[in-house]
C-alpha cells in the first residue's frame, strides 16, 4: 500500500531519449508498446516555467511522447534541447542510473528477439544467480541505440526469500510464447 494519501498506485516511468522518433519506434516495433500521445513543444521562452516546473533549463524544449507497455506500464518518453544539456548517457552505477526491467518467461527467445534489432546489444552472457533472495533469477542486461538499459529477468514462481516474509513483488502476467 502507498502511503501518500490519494495515491493508489504508480502512474509511469519517464526516460529522456537523444531522439524520441527512434525511441518510439523501438518501443512499439521491438517491445509492443502502443503509442497514446504526442505532444510538444512544450517551451516557456519567455518565462521561468520550465526551470520552476520541471527543473531544467529556462530556455529547454521538450518533446513527449506516452506509451503503454503491457497490461500496467505507461512509459513517458522526453527529448529535450537545452543550452546546458550532458549528452552522456548515465551509468547504472551513477546517481540517476536507470534500467527498464521486463519478465520473461523465456529469457533466450526475448534476447534473440530484441537483439534483432539495429544496434540493440547485450551486456554480457545471461546469468543465473546462484545464492541469496532471488536465487534462481536468469537474467541479461541490454543497451538500445538510444542509451536505455533493459533488463531482461526469468524470474521463477517461488524465491527463497518468500520463505522469510509475506511480501511478494508483482508479477506480471506470464506471456504465451
Amino acid at each position: 500500500m502507498i502511503t501518500v494519501p490519494g495515491v493508489g498506485a504508480v502512474h509511469h516511468v519517464a526516460y529522456t531519449v537523444p531522439d524520441l522518433d527512434q525511441a518510439v519506434t523501438f518501443f512499439t516495433d521491438a517491445l509492443g508498446a502502443q503509442l497514446a500521445y504526442l505532444t510538444g513543444p512544450v517551451a516557456d521562452p519567455a518565462g521561468l516555467w520550465m526551470l520552476r516546473q520541471l527543473g531544467v533549463h529556462r530556455d529547454a524544449v521538450a518533446h513527449i511522447a506516452m506509451l503503454r507497455l503491457g497490461p500496467v506500464t505507461n512509459v513517458e518518453l522526453f527529448q529535450y534541447t537545452s543550452p546546458d544539456q550532458r549528452r552522456v548517457y548515465p551509468r547504472n552505477s551513477d546517481w540517476g542510473g536507470h534500467h527498464l526491467a521486463l519478465g520473461t518467461t523465456d529469457l533466450d527467445a526475448s534476447l534473440k528477439h530484441l537483439t534483432g534489432y539495429d544496434e540493440v546489444v547485450a551486456l554480457g552472457e545471461p546469468q543465473t544467480v546462484t545464492d541469496g533472495p532471488i536465487a534462481g533469477v536468469r537474467f541479461v542486461y541490454l543497451r538500445t541505440p538510444f542509451g536505455l538499459h533493459l533488463e531482461l529477468s526469468e524470474i521463477p514462481e517461488e524465491l527463497p526469500f518468500h520463505e522469510s516474509t509475506p511480501v511478494r513483488l508483482y508479477d506480471p502476467p506470464r506471456a504465451v510464447s
